[in-house]
C-alpha cells in the first residue's frame, strides 16, 4: 500500500482538524454544507475593505434560455483607465459555495495589481447539472468584455482564474471561449482545481483519508454535476477538462497544488498536457500543502509562498501591456 505524502509541519494539525470535522459526503448532508457556507458569507461593507474597494452586484443575461448571472464586482479605489480584469469563479465542489467567499486573495491581488475583480455566481448541481455552471461563467464572461468600456475595464486584459471546483470551471471556461468564442484571456489561474471525473489518479488512491478532499468528497461532486455519466465514455472537456484530448490554443497557464493532496496529479498532467501541445503552463506542487491549504492556513510559509508565485505571474502577465 502507497504511504501516503507528508503534511507540511505547519499544516498538519490543521489538515487533521479539517479531515475530522468533514467526515463523509452524502446527499443527506448537502443542506447543512451549504448553510455553513451561507453561514461565512461577508457582506459588501467587509468586501469593500474600509473604502478601499467600490463593491456593486450585477444581474446579467445568462445564455440563451438560461436565467441570469450574478457578478460581483469589485473596484481599487483611485484606479484609473483601462483596467485589467481577474474574472473569478468560487470553489464548493460544485454544489455549494457562493461568489462572495474566497475573495481575500483575489481582492489582495486586485490591489496589487489595480485589477477590477469580477466574482461570477453560477447555478449549483445536483439540481443544476452541466452544463448549467459552465454556462453561467461563460455568460458572465461575454457579459463583462461586452460592456468594458462602460465599466472601464481592459477586455484584452482579462485574467481567468478559479479554485477547486473554480479552478475545474475556469479551465472549462478557456476551453469553452477557445472553441466557441469570445474575448481570449490573457492568462488562467488554476488554483487546486477539479479536472477528472474518473478519480482514479494515484495521488486520489494515496491520499484517500488523509487529505480533506478526498475521493468521498470529490466523488460526491463531479456525481452531482454528471450524474450516471461520472466515469463513462460521453463526459465532454467543457465538464471534466481532464478529458480534452486537444489542449493547444490555450492561454497562458498557472497551475498549482499541494503534493498531499488529493488532486495533485490530474492538475499535474494537465500542465504536462498543456506543455506537449506546444502551450505555456507553470506549474507549482507545493510540498505537503492540501486542498486549498492558502486559504485555510494563509499564515503558512508555503502559503506566503504560493501567494508570492502566484503575484509574480500576473505581474508578468501584465508587463508591458499598457
Amino acid at each position: 500500500m502507497t504511504m501516503p505524502v507528508p503534511f507540511d509541519s505547519e499544516l498538519r494539525t490543521f489538515s487533521t482538524a479539517l479531515r475530522d470535522e468533514m467526515g463523509v459526503m452524502s446527499l443527506d448532508r448537502l443542506a447543512d454544507v451549504r448553510a455553513e457556507d451561507a453561514a461565512e458569507v461577508p457582506d459588501l461593507e467587509e468586501l469593500r475593505r474600509g473604502g478601499r474597494f467600490a463593491v456593486g452586484e450585477r444581474s446579467v443575461p445568462g445564455l440563451a434560455g438560461n436565467p441570469e448571472v450574478a457578478l460581483l464586482i469589485c473596484e481599487p479605489a483611485g484606479a484609473t483607465g483601462p483596467r485589467p480584469v481577474i474574472y473569478y469563479t468560487h470553489g464548493g465542489g460544485m454544489f455549494s459555495g457562493d461568489h462572495c467567499l474566497g475573495l481575500d486573495p483575489m481582492l489582495d491581488m486586485a490591489e496589487q495589481f489595480g485589477a477590477v475583480l469580477v466574482s461570477v455566481g453560477y447555478r449549483l448541481a445536483p439540481e443544476h447539472p452541466h452544463p448549467a455552471p459552465i454556462d453561467d461563467v461563460y455568460a458572465g464572461l461575454l457579459w463583462t468584455a461586452a460592456h468594458a468600456v462602460e465599466l472601464g475595464l481592459d477586455p484584452a486584459r482579462i485574467v481567468i482564474a478559479g479554485a477547486s471546483a473554480g479552478g475545474g470551471l475556469t479551465a472549462a471556461l478557456a476551453l469553452t471561449v477557445r472553441d466557441k468564442g469570445g474575448p481570449r484571456p490573457l492568462g488562467q489561474l488554476l488554483m487546486c482545481p477539479m479536472l477528472d471525473d474518473r478519480g482514479e489518479s494515484a495521488s486520489m488512491r494515496q491520499m484517500d483519508g488523509h487529505d480533506f478532499w478526498d475521493r468521498g468528497w470529490n466523488g460526491f461532486g463531479w456525481s452531482a454535476l454528471l450524474g450516471s455519466a461520472r466515469g463513462g465514455p460521453d463526459v465532454p472537456a467543457y465538464a471534466a477538462p481532464a478529458r480534452a484530448t486537444d489542449l493547444s490554443g490555450l492561454p497562458p497557464a498557472h497551475i498549482e497544488v499541494g503534493s498531499a493532496e488529493s488532486l495533485r496529479d490530474e492538475a499535474v498532467d494537465y500542465a504536462h498536457r498543456i506543455w506537449r501541445a506546444g502551450g505555456e503552463a507553470e506549474l507549482h506542487v507545493w510540498s505537503g500543502g492540501f486542498h486549498v491549504f492558502e486559504v485555510i492556513v494563509p499564515d503558512a510559509r508555503i502559503s506566503v509562498a504560493a501567494r508570492q508565485a502566484r503575484h509574480s505571474f500576473l505581474d508578468r502577465l501584465l508587463a508591458g501591456r499598457p
